[in-house]
């Protein structure tokens, strides 16, 4: 079996705080990984670690067959949303992923506006993204995580402030990137979103990662 991520012995602390500790898990390619916990056992600190967004104190995460810190500092090929997204609230949804898409410069605005338009929201709507209900920021978020196809996505709470519609939306769109071939990694405090998307589950407490299915 092929793994996307690999994550050996990683122990994150910060001064006299061991946020994780001793974290030994694989996600394979291609499937959807659970991760649930409390507030705090650690899921979004290992999500920051696995984007190279927080360094780990000792361990090893390896994405894509690249050492995260060592070969590269941050993943290639990897769209996250981490916490609730952040966007520029004067400006609109094309406007702040044209903005983004110009970091990497690989795709174009017609690649943008479809990934807007796959996630539910009308990429011609030139409201600010200011005005957007916490539900309308979350769809746009999925948007740009996915908006340059990366083969694995990094998703913390990805339904928070969605509506039932919303949420049946979100999970067939994760679905579909499975069946498409994206490696997926999901925490949710849903025990109905873990059962019905995903192929594994890893429950964190903490600072501790036992999985579970």
């Amino acid at each position: 079996m092929e793994y996307s991520i690999h994550i050996k012995n990683v122990t994150k602390q910060f001064k006299d705080t061991t946020v994780l500790k001793n974290i030994n898990v694989d996600f394979s390619k291609s499937h959807i990984h659970g991760l649930i916990g409390r507030n705090g056992s650690g899921k979004t600190m290992l999500m920051k670690c696995i984007c190279g967004l927080v360094p780990v104190t000792s361990g090893e995460i390896v994405v894509n067959n690249k050492r995260i810190g060592k070969d590269v500092q941050i993943p290639e090929n990897i769209g996250a949303i981490i916490e609730t997204p952040g966007f520029m609230p004067n400006y609109s949804a094309v406007q702040n992923l044209m903005f983004l898409a110009q970091i990497n410069n690989i795709i174009k605005k017609e690649d943008v506006c479809h990934a807007i338009s796959s996630v539910g929201l009308d990429p011609k709507d030139k409201r600010h993204v200011g005005k957007y209900s916490l539900g309308m920021r979350q769809r746009l978020g999925l948007a740009q995580a996915i908006m340059e196809k990366p083969s694995i996505l990094i998703l913390d709470e990805p339904m928070n402030g969605l509506d039932k519609q919303g949420v049946a939306d979100m999970r067939e769109m994760l679905l579909d990137l499975k069946e498409q071939g994206k490696t997926i990694l999901l925490a949710s405090h849903s025990a109905e979103d873990i059962d019905v998307l995903c192929d594994t589950v890893s429950e964190m407490e903490h600072g501790e990662l036992v999985r579970i299915k």
